[in-house]
């Protein structure tokens, strides 16, 4: 559970006076100080997000020019500017470096909709000549622009501004044909494996920075620009959203006909271990592998749209859409398409047995995998009745051999198999006069139990007072001797170890 995050602000009215004072009037010079006093008060107190931080050394340079127009020398100036623009610029790009390999600077630069000639300005400053004062004073006016639509105004009305626009995601189908294409021909002649190392090597990187633009595409508003999923959280067991999202996205281009289930029927053969053929797992297992060694949750998100595409209950569910929906149909039949739900269960089974996770290996996350596949199918099957439980042929198969020599996972699957319970018999009028005969004899047995209980908890609470005192204590309570039991008062929440 993430935890609050704590803002400088008492309130949305204290940040639209500093936008106010920022933007209202381009030429008050006045109003830009007291922002730049605000904005310095707020940093004093507490870490301010990287939007705000920029805005600050902005302003504080575009005061510093306006107060030093006519001064003979303009290199002081350059500096600051081009230092603001610099610490803008790579503020934005380094904390969504998300993936394993860096990405370009002006490919993170367009997802956030920076204006590239900003990317280039800073390149310029750094590397090159330092740019003209006038071109620095323009690039200061974007920035501030941009800051304004891209910060302020969605964190000024979060409740009401439409949300951001996605970015565009490059299709990642291209460069799993690419991959597939490559990994064929490599398992089928030894000898080209060593020759098209590089070119692999490449489209796993290729994907790997896919998967960092996905992330970034996931969350692209204003809160990635302060407080956002990239700071640490104190649950290390929860999972970031972003990373969920694109690890998602990922599946659903996996799970696709021609991707781990291939589109000929006859390709889909499951061996007599109910695995995926020898062909198929010698395809994809490099790049699972891959993935698995960068992203940790990888298998277990994989495990869950595997078990969604064969049980698809829910199709409201934010989990299964409807391509996920849509991969059990047989597209010349318009019926359940069987062999491609056997193909994917045996991929469960796979990954669950098979597969030599990098990130969390040991018996123990085996086991772990198998009950959650185990519960995730019991639900979906459950959920569908009995009569729909015994149209998912593969999940009931895939169910069996994963509860296979383990009794507390058969118990599970007994549930299912179990018989409908008759209906119960038809009301009669005789039924209420048994009833009330039933109960009589019920209150008269509890009245007798509960007499024999007081007088021995009497007898009880008259010994266990330590003081030989009589209490009248309710049925059931005695009190406590500190000498024979140890007890002595303590506060509330505290307690004395012995």
């Amino acid at each position: 559970m993430r935890l609050p995050r704590r803002v400088p602000w008492a309130s949305l009215a204290e940040l639209d006076q500093v936008c106010s004072w920022i933007y209202a009037d381009e030429n008050d010079l006045d109003a830009k100080i007291l922002a730049i006093n605000r904005l310095s008060a707020w940093k004093v107190m507490t870490a301010i997000p990287h939007a705000l931080e920029s805005a600050l050394s902005i302003l504080s340079v575009i005061v510093q020019d306006t107060s030093a127009q006519g001064s003979s020398s303009s290199l002081p100036l350059r500096q600051a500017y081009a230092a603001a623009i610099i610490r803008l610029v790579n503020g934005l790009v380094d904390s969504l470096q998300l993936g394993a390999y860096a990405r370009s600077i002006s490919s993170i630069a367009a997802q956030l909709d920076l204006p590239a000639w900003l990317v280039e300005l800073r390149h310029a400053a750094t590397h090159e000549d330092l740019p003209s004062l006038e071109v620095l004073r323009d690039a200061a006016r974007d920035a501030m622009s941009w800051l304004l639509h891209h910060y302020f105004i969605p964190a000024l009305n979060s409740s009401t501004v439409e949300p951001s626009k996605t970015p565009m995601l490059r299709p990642l189908d291209p460069l799993l044909a690419q991959y597939k294409s490559l990994l064929k021909i490599t398992t089928r002649d030894a000898f080209l494996r060593t020759k098209h190392k590089h070119d692999i090597t490449k489209i796993l990187r290729d994907i790997e920075r896919w998967i960092s633009e996905a992330k970034l595409a996931a969350n692209v508003t204003g809160a990635t620009l302060g407080w956002d999923d990239n700071q640490p959280d104190d649950d290390a067991e929860e999972v970031d959203s972003r990373e969920w999202w694109a690890l998602n996205r990922l599946c659903d281009c996996l799970l696709e006909k021609g991707g781990l289930v291939p589109v000929s029927k006859k390709k889909r053969s499951v061996s007599s271990s109910f695995e995926p053929s020898a062909a198929i797992t010698a395809v994809w297992s490099p790049l699972l592998t891959h993935i698995s060694t960068h992203h940790s949750s990888f298998t277990t998100t994989l495990i869950s749209r595997l078990v969604a595409a064969i049980i698809p209950l829910d199709t409201e569910h934010p989990r299964i859409t409807e391509e996920v929906i849509s991969l059990s149909v047989d597209n010349e039949t318009g019926s359940r398409d069987v062999a491609y739900e056997l193909c994917a269960a045996s991929w469960i089974n796979w990954l669950i047995n098979g597969f030599e996770d990098p990130s969390q290996p040991g018996e123990v996350e085996i086991s772990t995998r198998r009950a959650n596949a185990v519960a995730s199918l019991v639900s979906g099957m459950g959920l569908a009745g009995k009569e729909g439980a015994l149209g998912y042929k593969a999940a009931q198969h895939l169910l069996k051999v994963l509860c296979a020599g383990d009794r507390r996972l058969q118990k599970a699957t007994e549930l299912l198999s179990q018989p409908l319970s008759s209906s119960t018999p038809s009301w009669a009028e005789t039924d209420l006069s048994t009833m009330a005969v039933r109960l009589d004899a019920l209150v008269a047995m509890s009245a007798s139990q509960n007499q024999d209980k007081s007088a021995h908890n009497r007898v009880i609470d008259v010994v266990s007072t330590p003081d030989n005192k009589h209490h009248n204590l309710p049925v059931g309570w005695r009190l406590l001797d500190p000498a024979r039991d140890g007890w002595r008062p303590t506060p509330i929440g505290v307690s004395y170890l012995s």
